[in-house]
């Protein structure tokens, strides 16, 4: 009786180590959401502020401008990670458009303001892509942590679902590598 008593003791006291190192893990994967989110509202921050200043040089480029506030608007509003990732591709798009623009009106790309603003955003993508990484990064070991033998078994059962990277989808992934085209 006692051996019994010791192999379900060991088999318990597995099961809460598995289950708390699963918990650890999808802790992990909140927080570097939680990175990601911060660094985002800080580009959404500064978004309105070089707007604001391309607006005042190109005035004429409405639709260019436009795209870039409608994409910020709908980053802003994502709800989980997938239309958060697609909504930051769609914004990362407009942003490589408004900076095309920049360069057809020379007073504005030899506008310090403008200088030190896109500076900024440069600085918080690559703030964003860090966090991207160790978002991805932590993502990944919750997946396979989930996946790996005997938490495989029950980790359905406590709770724990697959979590979806924050990846470029893979329509979107050549736009995102091609040249912007600004027509005048």
């Amino acid at each position: 009786m006692l051996i019994f008593l010791g192999i379900v003791a060991v088999i318990g006291f597995y099961l809460v180590a598995i289950y708390n190192r699963l918990v650890a893990m999808r802790q992990t994967c909140g927080q570097s959401w939680s990175d990601i989110d911060v660094q985002l509202k800080q580009r959404y921050d500064l978004i309105p502020n070089l707007v604001k200043t391309v607006k005042g040089y190109a005035k004429h480029e409405k639709d260019t401008l436009q795209a870039v506030i409608d994409a910020r608007n709908t980053a802003i509003g994502a709800g989980n990670v997938t239309d958060q990732a697609a909504a930051e591709n769609m914004l990362s798009g407009a942003l490589k458009n408004l900076f095309a623009l920049s360069e057809a009106y020379p007073d504005l790309k030899a506008n310090t303001n403008f200088l030190q603003l896109q500076s900024e955003l440069s600085d918080i993508e690559n703030k964003i892509a860090a966090a991207r990484r160790f978002f991805n990064n932590s993502v990944a070991e919750y997946n396979t942590g989930q996946e790996q033998f005997p938490a495989v078994l029950f980790a359905g059962q406590f709770g724990f679902e697959k979590r979806d990277f924050f990846e470029i989808a893979a329509s979107e992934q050549a736009s995102a590598n091609s040249t912007p085209n600004i027509s005048f």
